[in-house]
């Protein structure tokens, strides 16, 4: 019989796999979760007693898993009422550029705590308005119950792009306001330790003093060996008195090179639970089949450490190769060796470029850092990487076994996910690659077929290739047609219309969105969509009585009220505009806020209104609309020059460009030549 192989006599639970081995525990995993008793208590408390509570610790420590598996089932449900835990960077098939104007990390996170909830609804909202519009819980006794939210791999939020950082501050932002307006929500923050410099400084603005930090380690012996017997309870296996201890004894023990180049034993006082998983799951697969009780010698046959985390890292830089390296295992494990070895065979530390480390792109680094092979670090205020572990040195130093790599994804779907990963990290030319490669195993799944072409059309949507995008997604859009869904249909050609607005060519936006609205005609999104792209083709007036219907059935929508404030404030309806544009707060984008200051400079707001619109120049770089709005104001205000220097910069701008109807108004801002 094969190893790992279901037995006769063994019973069956005892074939299931009670280690996870690289994946993070979920919250139905916690039958197998032990080792980290004291830290779930902990830091459940901490949670549930602060506004604020940052959870930090080192690649691979394992924090994901303590949310999920170890502080989830110790919350009473009956007295707290527990969002999903939260992401703030998102990658999915739904046709992204069918969504309005969002902050990515606000609809990421919305994403993540009502995952069952139309994107398009989600797009629009404020944290503290999606917290609102949830059915408030009360506890047996009538009193509120506390509001528990967590955002796991925090990180994300920093390694962004530059350029999105104005999305950053926005969403701490939005975070700080729905704290401020809920007393009873508690904010979970769990983010890489040598992250943790950067989100201290938000601390007092998001928590005052009301906030607390719990730093997550490795495991010791104790906890080692615990959180190796304790998931074989209720099998029909178990360890052997010392068993276990012997495991984790082995991994404590590491092979170092001296200074005269000697190599010596030396003895941690910690274990990696992620060594600890690799280990164990190698175990597990490897015992015969009519093991009952694991004995020492079965530890040391079938549990060798040395030899299981050379298989594993094998096995990661492979996958890196594949996917970033131009399936160059050897070119790959070559730098590693040249670039993090010394000639003494000790780690080097290498220095972390802004985009490129040691002469490789950083998309390399980062795969290898979330596969655990490098791990960074900042010192001095500067990012340096070295490989995570002693016992990786040996490994890489190793000739090439020669093995060829076997793809552990077989499934379409496996490969759809893979790249809605990658598209979430900001890997898109990955991400279009296992795309494409889900699309040439996906067969005669019409259905899958469409996902998978309306998340390629994403990809090339984030690389700001319209037109490609625009043909992935009418494909899209052809395969969902011919399976009677509409609604998928509907939002494909939102997404198109969108992308023909992006491009400067509102009339046939126009057409896009209207054969959208018939097929989902009561997506309010849409409806705003239109709204916009009327507006964008010189038909204000259209465009508000399309508003105007909108928020007649939906009052309270904010995409509607901040599109009708800003072209009532440009139809030169002030007092309107206001109106509109005060109930739509917060102001995120800088078109809606220069909008609101030319609306106050209109009513004679002077003051208010330089403030405001001196804010939003300072970061809305080329926009043609809120230039020629700053031109407006500055000549309501009477400063004649910055307003035909504004109106020149308005005529010239080209992200947006000026709409077609605003152009007159320019030209008689400047004058005559």
């Amino acid at each position: 019989m094969t190893p790992g192989a279901p037995h006769p006599g063994l019973p069956s639970e005892a074939a299931d796999q009670p280690y996870v081995g690289l994946r993070a525990f979920r919250r139905e995993d916690d039958s197998k979760f032990f080792g980290r008793a004291r830290e779930s208590h902990e830091v459940s408390d901490l949670w549930q007693a602060n506004r604020l509570t940052v959870l930090y610790g080192p690649s691979g420590v394992g924090k994901t898993s303590l949310i999920q598996a170890g502080v989830l089932p110790l919350l009473d449900p009956n007295k707290t009422d527990i969002l999903p835990i939260g992401r703030v960077s998102h990658g999915s098939a739904f046709p992204s550029a069918a969504l309005s104007q969002h902050n990515p990390h606000v609809f990421a996170l919305l994403s993540s705590w009502s995952p069952e909830e139309t994107p398009t609804r989600l797009a629009g909202l404020t944290l503290r308005e999606f917290l609102r519009r949830r059915p408030p819980r009360q506890d047996p006794y009538g009193d509120p119950v506390l509001t528990l939210a967590a955002i796991d791999q925090a990180e994300e939020l920093f390694r962004d792009f530059a350029h999105r950082q104005s999305y950053r501050e926005s969403f701490i932002g939005q975070l700080a306001e729905a704290l401020d307006d809920n007393p009873n929500l508690r904010l979970l923050i769990s983010i890489r330790e040598d992250y943790l410099a950067a989100v201290l400084p938000y601390e007092p603005k998001l928590a005052g003093m009301a906030r607390s930090r719990f730093s997550l380690a490795a495991l010791d012996v104790v906890s080692a060996v615990r959180a190796t017997e304790g998931p074989l309870e209720g099998t029909a296996r178990s360890f052997a008195t010392g068993a276990a201890r012997c495991l984790v004894d082995d991994l404590r023990m590491i092979k170092v090179s001296t200074v005269l180049g000697d190599e010596v034993v030396v003895e941690v006082k910690t274990v990696e639970p992620v060594q600890l998983q690799v280990v164990c799951s190698a175990m597990w697969h490897s015992l015969p089949e009519d093991v009952r009780v694991i004995s020492a010698d079965h530890v040391r046959r079938f549990a060798n450490a040395d030899r299981s985390l050379t298989d594993f890292s094998e096995r990661m830089i492979a996958e890196v190769a594949r996917d970033h390296f131009d399936g160059d295992v050897a070119g790959l494990r070559g730098w590693l060796r040249r670039n993090f070895i010394t000639e003494l065979g000790t780690r080097e530390i290498v220095y972390q470029g802004e985009t490129v480390t040691a002469g490789v792109s950083n998309s390399v680094v980062r795969a290898l850092v979330d596969r655990h092979v490098l791990r960074e670090d900042i010192r001095a205020g500067t990012r340096w990487c070295e490989l995570s572990h002693e016992r990786l040195i040996q490994p890489i130093l190793q000739s090439d076994s020669g093995a060829a790599y076997v793809d552990g994804r077989t499934e379409p779907g496996e490969y759809l996910r893979a790249a809605e990963r990658s598209l979430r990290d900001g890997e898109f030319r990955l991400a279009a690659k296992q795309a494409e490669e889900a699309l040439e195993r996906s067969g005669d799944n019409t259905r899958l077929r469409a996902e998978i072409e309306s998340f390629l059309g994403n990809v090339a949507h984030k690389r700001e290739d319209f037109d490609k995008a625009v043909s992935h997604y009418r494909t899209a859009a052809v395969l969902f047609e011919t399976l009677g869904a509409t609604s998928a249909v509907g939002r494909l050609l939102a997404g198109i219309g969108r992308l023909r607005l992006a491009q400067g060519r509102p009339a046939v936006a126009v057409r896009e969105l209207h054969s959208a609205i018939s097929r989902v005609p009561n997506d309010m999104s849409i409806q705003t969509e239109l709204a916009w792209a009327l507006w964008y083709g010189g038909h204000p007036e259209a465009a508000k009585d399309v508003l105007d219907d909108v928020l007649a059935r939906e009052g309270n929508l904010t995409e509607a009220l901040r599109a009708r404030g800003e072209i009532l404030a440009d139809l030169g309806r002030a007092q309107a505009a206001l109106r509109d544009l005060d109930r739509a707060r917060p102001l995120q984008w800088p078109s809606t806020r220069a909008a609101h200051a030319l609306a106050l400079a209109s009513v004679r707001r002077f003051a208010e209104a330089e403030r405001e619109i001196t804010a939003v120049l300072a970061e809305a770089g080329d926009h043609g609309p809120v230039l020629l709005y700053a031109a407006r104001l500055k000549a309501l205000a009477g400063d004649r020059a910055s307003a035909v220097e504004l109106a020149r910069l308005a005529k010239r701008a080209v992200a947006p460009a000026l709409p077609a109807h605003m152009g007159p108004e320019a030209d008689r801002l400047i004058g005559p030549a």
